[in-house]
């Protein structure tokens, strides 16, 4: 075989696995996969390829297989149109008749006959000297919303697809109040009080929520609140949790456990100086101490868990009802609690461990018992957030990760759904010129399909359960991703693409049977796919005036409609005065991450377009005059955002004092204190700042009672 022709088979290969060959970069350059990272990720989707040797008999067995799949494992129906079932079917049993079983959500069941002869013929392709042929099965009848079982018997063959019957579009309120509104934006762990341990807790998220509310603000934002490890492994990035099935005991605010009164030995340890004195440390710590503050809080928790397991009450037939609504936490419990017992990942444990079988003798009671109580814990205190946010008119506005941790709890609980030798990542752009490896597990497209999106539903509406507006972190995701595989580089990593429409049908339904908004996270290199899906489903977009500078001095900046939740920047992102004076380039040239000529470009441009900005927002007449003053041209442009139809304007509070350093600086991995940052200010000093309400109460103002210009 000629290598043009090998290489030839090989793409076809990739193309039956769904695996991009190549990709258009941020520069619309065409970037062809190399082929040693295609063998790579077709290894990891399950194809038999060790060497270019194994290509051809792998692409006649995966063609294969796709034509002995009589059904698909998922069918999407949208709202009001019966559902059409593609079967594909050996032309020996072409003459038969076909019978289906239809289970409802409820449990109804119906069962339907059809003649193949009479069916519609889709397509017909002969494969290894079989001929096959695709006929559609259609329904007849318009099913209810929601996740139905489909089960198809022919000529002694049988298979199972889910039908998903959703609405085309997500939850949008009809409520006019829920539109223009405005929100505040803050990490958690930035967000310190003068009674919190050294970072934010779940009470912080109250007060500002009560504060919020008050300057007649309608959302909070914050980034996700899942899970992390915080002891050994130590990975404390919202990014990477241990799950994103459950809570973070992290934020938990001792004062407010309801047992702590009970408990003598727990309120004695509060009492010391000792821990008194720790507290103090951590709580004038400009940086999130996340080990002490873990470590202090778990003394007290573990104490209070020992009194709480010692004697029977109505508190604990409480959380045995939690626990059995909840089954996961017990497994969940047991996972960690064998963590901390065998002191390394789970894919290092013994096999019946490492294959999930998990019992007594295992891993110590005390700590099985401490990771259910304080997961029951979280529960209650995160729902007396979202009662309050409720009371006061406030949207909750989550974040939900793109990945969790590769030692987590979900890639052991749910292993076959994510692919092995391979990471999640980006490839080079302009502002990361070698590409970005995440370090995390991608979701296998074919896997999470067999199981019916088992894992995907399940992580959703833990967080719809309380987010009434949830961003979906690098909303690309819905379509491809970018896998690299293990000792590669970044930049030799390979798209492999998802089906888009069973995913967007999920968050549609899911959406609207919680009430919540779902905004996509289309920052960066979009496919052109991507937005007009975003659009068709119903997905808000997000605009972001960083992204959306222009060197152009009558139209800087593009029109902000009404299907977007518009901000200045993200966390991702550098401060606004930063960015104004340059200070993330230096920075990333410091950290390695630009060199000298890209830095100096960049800086160039931005200077250009900084200067037509500033044009721009005279002639619309938010300055009076071209000025170099930051918090002048900031609060312009808040207000330029909060007279558009954005449906949300975010403002980043950190923004409003002009702070400089950011929470995040992508890829720069242990040289920058990424997630550990307090805001410089407490919530009780920045509520008493004049530079900050100020400009909340103008973009309330504006967000309510000002007309909406035509040319915005």
């Amino acid at each position: 075989m000629s290598s043009a022709s090998g290489i030839s088979l090989l793409h076809k290969l990739a193309h039956l696995y769904r695996v991009q060959t190549a990709y258009y970069d941020v520069a619309h350059r065409r970037r062809p996969a190399p082929a040693e990272s295609l063998l790579a990720v077709l290894r990891a989707l399950g194809a038999h390829v060790e060497t270019f040797n194994d290509v051809a008999s792998a692409w006649r067995q995966r063609r294969q297989e796709l034509w002995q799949r009589l059904l698909e494992p998922v069918t999407v129906a949208w709202h009001g149109e019966p559902p059409l079932v593609d079967v594909r079917l050996p032309s020996y049993v072409v003459d038969s008749t076909l019978v289906g079983h239809l289970t409802l959500e409820t449990g109804e069941q119906q069962t339907y006959e059809w003649q193949t002869a009479n069916l519609q013929l889709v397509k017909y392709e002969e494969v290894e000297g079989i001929s096959y042929v695709v006929k559609r099965v259609p329904l007849p009848v318009v099913l209810p919303w929601g996740y139905h079982r489909f089960t198809l018997e022919a000529s002694g063959m049988s298979a199972e697809t889910l039908i998903i019957v959703a609405p085309v579009r997500a939850y949008a309120s009809s409520n006019r109040s829920a539109n223009r509104v405005w929100g505040a934006f803050l990490p958690l762990y930035a967000l310190s009080t003068e009674t919190s341990w050294g970072s934010g807790d779940f009470s912080s998220l109250e007060t500002l929520i009560e504060w919020v509310a008050g300057l007649g603000g309608h959302v909070v934002a914050t980034l996700p609140l899942l899970a992390t490890f915080l002891d050994k492994p130590f990975e404390p990035s919202p990014y990477a949790p241990v799950s994103r099935l459950l809570w973070n005991e992290f934020y938990l605010d001792i004062a407010k456990v309801p047992d702590l009164p009970k408990c003598l030995s727990a309120q004695a340890l509060l009492a010391s100086p000792s821990f008194q004195g720790e507290i103090d440390a951590l709580r004038y710590s400009a940086y999130v101490d996340y080990r002490r503050v873990m470590a202090l809080k778990r003394q007290v928790l573990e104490k209070l868990c020992q009194s709480f397991f010692a004697e029977a009450s109505d508190r604990l037939n409480a959380l045995h009802r939690f626990i059995e609504a909840n089954p996961l936490v017990e497994e969940y419990a047991r996972f960690r609690a064998t963590l901390e017992k065998e002191r390394i990942s789970w894919r290092a444990w013994p096999g019946l461990l490492r294959q999930g079988e998990l019992k007594q003798g295992d891993y110590n009671e005390k700590d099985r018992r401490y990771h259910l109580y304080v997961q029951w814990l979280i529960q209650q205190q995160i729902q007396a957030c979202s009662r309050k946010a409720q009371e006061r008119g406030v949207q909750l506005y989550f974040d939900l990760p793109l990945g969790v941790h590769p030692d987590g709890y979900d890639v052991w609980r749910e292993r076959d759904a994510f692919a092995s030798d391979v990471s999640v990542g980006a490839p080079p752009d302009a502002v990361f010129t070698r590409g970005q490896n995440w370090d995390f597990p991608p979701l296998h497209p074919e896997e999470i399909r067999k199981q019916g999106y088992r894992y995907t539903v399940a992580y959703l509406r833990h967080h719809l359960q309380y987010a009434s507006i949830l961003r979906v972190d690098h909303v690309m995701a819905l379509h491809r991703l970018y896998w690299i595989p293990k000792g590669l580089p970044p930049s030799q990593g390979v798209y492999v693409r998802y089906q888009a429409e069973e995913l967007y049908a999920i968050l549609a339904l899911e959406s609207h049977r919680n009430k919540s908004i779902i905004v996509g996270e289309d920052l960066g290199t979009v496919p052109r796919e991507v937005r007009p899906a975003m659009v068709r489903h119903g997905l808000h977009r997000m605009y972001v005036m960083h992204y959306e500078l222009e060197s152009n001095v009558k139209k800087a900046l593009r029109s902000v409609s009404n299907n977007y939740v518009a901000s200045l920047n993200t966390h991702d992102m550098p401060p606004f005065a930063a960015f104004w004076q340059g200070m993330d380039i230096k920075e990333r040239l410091e950290l390695g991450l630009l060199d000298k000529a890209s830095a100096r470009s960049e800086w160039n441009t931005r200077q250009t377009t900084q200067k037509d900005l500033v044009t721009f927002l005279k002639d619309k007449g938010w300055i009076k005059e071209p000025t170099s003053d930051v918090y002048a041209i900031l609060k312009a442009c808040l207000m330029y955002l909060s007279t558009s139809q954005a449906r949300v304007v975010l403002v980043n509070l950190e923004d409003l004092w002009l702070e400089t350093q950011p929470q995040n600086v992508p890829s720069s991995g242990q040289e920058y204190p990424n997630w550990r940052r307090k805001a410089h200010h407490s919530i009780e000093a920045f509520c008493q700042m004049h530079q900050v309400v100020d400009i909340l109460k103008e973009v309330d103002r504006l967000r309510k009672h000002a007309p909406v210009p035509h040319d915005v």
